[in-house]
């Protein structure tokens, strides 16, 4: 597994709206893509998992992908898919 922590950013955190954004794009891959909090693992495809951490704003998560996922994006630097990343901005 390929395992990144992600600080949230945004003050709001992941909740209804941004959480549908990031299932929509977790959703393109074919791969399992995971979210971690606090040791509570969910699916990242799964809107009732992802809201059901309660993933605030200042938060770190961690993005977990299995190892397949990782040959299908390695036009990527690091091996990790860039979408991951648009909700954390500030």
């Amino acid at each position: 597994m390929y395992v990144k922590e992600v600080l949230v950013q945004n003050k709001a955190g992941l909740h209804a709206r941004p959480a549908t954004f990031f299932i929509q794009k977790a959703n393109e891959y074919k791969s399992t893509v995971w979210v971690e909090k606090e040791e509570r693992r969910v699916n990242a495809k799964s809107l009732l998992g992802v809201l059901s951490l309660g993933i605030i704003g200042g938060t770190t998560i961690k993005v977990l992908l299995n190892k397949l996922i990782i040959y299908t994006l390695s036009e990527f630097k690091g091996g990790f898919p860039p979408f991951l990343f648009c909700l954390f901005k500030g």
